[in-house]
């Protein structure tokens, strides 16, 4: 069950079924991003503990990411994806009951557990129905049916919480909830690929610490440019220009980011994707400074604020598309499921290190000291990336 060469791409068999699963589960997931720290900041918390919010669904999420790949092995895909967007969905409704702290911990802790075992089976299911020479365009669509439910309902969730009622979004927030059919479907097929054994020998085996070494780059860079990504997605609804601004800031980051991903799919699978990695760094730090300028006491209007969170929009979304075909790319076939588990930590490590340390830094000095401390980051991990970095064209 090889995968199809010749089909196009939203033809070959499951992916239809993954993009449905992707769109219902990330629609529930960015609802609730910005609406669950606005949502604890009713109830009385403080910056930090908003923070913590985010922070505390990471935290859940990159935990139970390490334990996916022995769930595929041992429970099987079907169950283990029915599983994860179950308890991705229904804890939302869990929200109405109160607006205290600990609880909005509890139940993000519960939804970061089903948003592991999404990421990691998201990420994974393309490699496995996708041939390796066409996976940064495969990326691409995936990255689509991800971002775009963020693109439409990050900006406008908290809004809808504060004009209509919190309620509204905690039930909309339950959508993942309606993807069983679809992760049963793509499950399925996926089962019948793994009963195949369409990896059994691909290659002399690595130990695990020789591949998570190779994995170590990728994982670097994707982590900086998620930690101001989380910090914008956590707080722009608290930012000092109003809700219109804001939903304007994260209109521009996440159709950016939407755009940027599926865009930079081609020329990843043409040229590779290390040339691309450093600049896309610098630029991020860039509209980081812009962002940071425009929250400063005196600093300019909305407009650069817009602007600088739609140019980091565009790194955060090329450089997960970059960093996950690296990762793909570093590792043997039948080690997918732990390329797309350490990706996705770096992934979400630097969402929930974006929202804890972000929040934090402001509540201690300003949302702009929070931001270039971010901004210093990615030029960090871009000199890193530029002078040892060994991104690798994927292999055919």
């Amino acid at each position: 069950m090889q995968p199809d060469q010749n089909l196009p791409i939203m033809r070959v068999p499951g992916m239809r079924a993954l993009l449905g699963v992707s769109l219902l589960g990330f629609a529930g997931y960015a609802l609730l991003l910005p609406t669950a720290p606005l949502w604890a900041t009713h109830g009385g918390a403080d910056e930090g503990g908003a923070g913590l919010v985010n922070a505390v669904l990471m935290l859940a999420t990159v935990a139970v990411q390490t334990t996916v790949p022995w769930a595929l092995r041992h429970w099987g895909w079907r169950i283990t994806l029915v599983i994860g967007v179950l308890l991705l969905g229904l804890p939302s409704f869990a929200l109405m009951l109160t607006d205290q702290l600990a609880w909005i911990l509890a139940v993000s802790a519960v939804r970061g557990a089903g948003f592991a075992v999404l990421t990691v089976c998201g990420a994974s299911a393309v490699a496995e129905l996708v041939d390796a020479a066409r996976r940064g365009r495969a990326i691409g669509v995936y990255g689509l049916a991800v971002a775009l439910p963020q693109l439409v309902l990050v900006p406008s969730a908290a809004w809808i919480a504060e004009s209509v009622d919190f309620r509204v979004v905690f039930v909309i927030g339950a959508l993942p909830a309606l993807a069983v059919p679809f992760a049963a479907a793509l499950g399925r097929r996926l089962d019948a690929v793994a009963r195949d054994g369409l990896h059994a020998d691909d290659g002399p085996r690595r130990g695990r610490g020789r591949i998570l070494l190779a994995l170590l780059l990728p994982s670097l860079v994707l982590l900086a440019v998620t930690t101001p990504g989380g910090a914008l997605l956590t707080f722009a609804p608290q930012f000092r220009h109003g809700a219109t601004v804001a939903v304007l800031g994260l209109l521009g980051f996440t159709g950016a980011a939407a755009l940027a991903r599926w865009l930079v799919g081609g020329p990843a699978d043409r040229f590779g994707p290390r040339r691309f990695i450093p600049p896309l760094l610098v630029l991020c730090a860039g509209g980081l400074v812009l962002c940071a300028w425009s929250l400063s006491d005196g600093g300019p209007g909305p407009a650069v604020l817009v602007a600088g969170m739609t140019v980091v929009g565009i790194s955060y979304g090329s450089l997960q598309n970059l960093t996950l075909v690296t990762a793909f790319a570093a590792v043997p076939d039948r080690d997918r499921s732990v390329a797309s588990a350490v990706w996705n930590i770096g992934f979400d490590t630097g969402t929930g290190l974006g929202s804890l340390v972000v929040g934090f830094i402001a509540a201690g000095t300003s949302f702009s000291v929070g931001l270039l401390t971010t901004g210093a980051l990615c030029l960090v991990v871009a000199v890193v990336a530029l002078v040892g970095g060994s991104g690798s064209r994927p292999r055919a």
